[in-house]
């Protein structure tokens, strides 16, 4: 009798044990199937309205107004800053035809056009506010006194050059002289340092003439913003270190914008300003939300990846493959979490440069263009839940890993044909001159870009030099034309192929699609050798992973 009790009990515990292994294993289905859905079945299934969806969408159409916003804005300084420079090279070169020529601004071949053309520079500084039609002054220190013009020439220390003779006589070591002079006695400078003037072009490196303007700019009036007061640090280069005949001139801007000291502006610019702010302010706060969401989404698969790795090795004894666990792991949530910090640093930049205690536009169009830029690559993932508009997602991720294989192949030879090209053509054409001016070049040509010019514009003054370009260009263009780029669109075109023929015939099972499936088999992994191809595949609403020969990759 007492062994027919034992029995039974021992019956109803091991029942009721096993009815709570059904419940739990029935609970974690339903989690992961919740987890995989798209926002629209998630709330078919539980009614949960799909928050980070809505956050989002307002988030991409106040990220992208904010955009629009600033980008008109930064147009108008960079604008502002383009046209001062082609004032001021107009206002202090003398025959500056209003294009540069090369990389310089004008060149003279005389002795008479150097110091006209120093002269000219010193004559149209002494009478700036006369003929400038710019709001332009001379820059002032602390104390409200004028900046004085500095002008700086170097030259060897000593040095006789006899060319007839073909002798010469140089101390390489340079000496710099430089003089200081104050706008008001401009008229003063040619009588009282004729000595200065007085030039050594045999000996003459350089002179550099500097000085320092101040403006303001008054079009961002209009589009009801506040003026920015600049500072325009402003170097003229006579540049004679060739010793070829030929002095080139430079003149160039370092522009630095600052908040103006001392304004008033009526009309509706300084409520304009306001609106701003808190709409800024409005981006941040949905940014954090967003940020927050995904975060917290982050954290809810991690648990849940722990409770399905802990019942598959209590049950089965097995570990999930690293390919299941990938599935856990939302790259999308991380890409959204970094676009969010991208547009909350912008948007306090933003904030900053509208109330006047930054001027950086460079630095916040950078966050301010990246963050947008990654909002709307993110939209991407709503549209791989539809199988139609899935495609190129998946197979962009399978060709990838070929591709950046095949790349790194096809780089070595193309960074040989850059170097190569830099120095034996550089010194002939001018699309070679630098090695990132030769990538540059190169890259137009693979795309069948400026073939015909970069042929015509070789010097054929050197006959060997002229026969290798020809064989240089050739093979690139016939190399990379016909042979790597056919073979890079290939690759593509093949992943392409292994997509749609997933889809139509269908994807094999991973063991966790197996389990949301409520499939019981689960067979033991063996090893293969090295010619077996390993399955990979992914757990989607609407798509599955591909073998591992293709490399594909599924978004979740």
């Amino acid at each position: 009798m007492e062994l027919l009790v034992r029995y039974l009990d021992r019956s109803n515990s091991n029942g009721s044990a096993s009815t709570q292994d059904v419940i739990k294993e029935e609970s974690l289905r339903d989690d992961l199937k919740y987890y995989f859905m798209s926002p629209c079945e998630k709330y078919r299934a539980r009614r949960h309205l799909p928050w980070k969806l809505v956050v989002q969408i307002l988030k991409i159409v106040m990220i992208t107004t904010q955009l629009i916003l600033f980008g008109l804005s930064n147009q108008l300084v960079v604008s502002y800053k383009e046209e001062n420079m082609m004032a001021l090279k107009n206002l202090f070169l003398k025959d500056y035809s209003g294009v540069d020529e090369d990389d310089y601004c004008v060149a003279v071949y005389t002795q008479q056009s150097v110091y006209d053309s120093l002269f000219y520079v010193l004559d149209q500084y002494s009478q700036l506010g006369r003929i400038s039609v710019s709001p332009l002054s001379y820059g002032e220190d602390g104390d409200g006194n004028l900046l004085p013009l500095i002008i700086c020439k170097e030259y060897y220390k000593r040095g006789s050059v006899d060319p007839s003779d073909e002798a010469y006589d140089i101390d390489a070591q340079l000496e710099t002289v430089c003089m200081s002079h104050d706008p008001k006695t401009a008229n003063q400078w040619k009588t009282q340092n004729a000595s200065f003037f007085d030039l050594d072009f045999y000996r003459l490196v350089d002179m550099k003439i500097t000085f320092q303007l101040k403006g303001i700019n008054l079009q961002t009036v209009r589009s009801r913003e506040l003026p920015d007061c600049y500072s325009f640090y402003i170097t003229i280069t006579f540049d004679n270190q060739c010793h070829s005949g030929k002095v080139k001139i430079f003149l160039d801007i370092d522009a630095q914008s600052c908040a103006c000291q001392d304004w008033k502006i009526s009309g509706t610019a300084q409520k304009n300003t306001h609106y701003l702010l808190v709409f800024d302010g409005f981006v941040i706060v949905v940014c954090l939300t967003s940020a927050v969401l995904c975060t917290r989404s982050i954290i809810l698969a991690v648990r849940l990846l722990q409770r399905f790795s802990r019942f598959f090795h209590e049950n089965y004894n097995r570990k999930v493959c690293k390919d299941d666990q990938n599935e856990f792991l939302n790259g999308w949530y991380v890409l959204v979490i970094v676009s969010d910090l991208l547009a909350i640093i912008g948007s306090i930049l933003k904030m900053e440069i509208q109330a006047k205690s930054l001027t950086n536009y460079d630095v916040c169009s950078i966050f301010l263009g990246t963050s947008t830029l990654m909002v709307w690559v993110g939209v991407i993932r709503y549209l791989g839940y539809f199988e139609k508009y899935n495609v190129l997602i998946l197979t962009m991720k399978a060709a990838f890993p070929k591709v950046l294989r095949f790349c790194c192949c096809a780089g070595m030879i193309y960074l040989g044909y850059t170097f190569c090209g830099w120095i034996v053509l550089g010194p002939y054409h001018e699309k070679f001159e630098g090695l990132s001016r030769v990538a540059e070049c190169l890259f137009s040509l693979l795309n069948g870009d400026d073939m015909f010019i970069t042929f015509a514009q070789l010097k054929d003054k050197n006959t060997l030099v002229w026969l290798f370009s020809r064989a240089y260009l050739y093979s690139f263009i016939s190399l990379f034309i016909y042979m790597v780029l056919s073979l890079f669109i290939a690759l593509i075109t093949d992943s392409y192929e292994t997509i749609k023929r997933f889809q139509r015939d269908g994807f094999p099972l991973t063991d966790l699609q197996k389990f949301v499936r409520e499939h019981k088999d689960f067979p033991v992994a063996e090893e293969s050798s090295q010619t077996d191809v390993h399955i990979r595949y992914s757990v989607l609403c609407c798509c599955q992973r591909v073998p591992e020969s293709d490399d594909v990759v599924l978004i979740s």
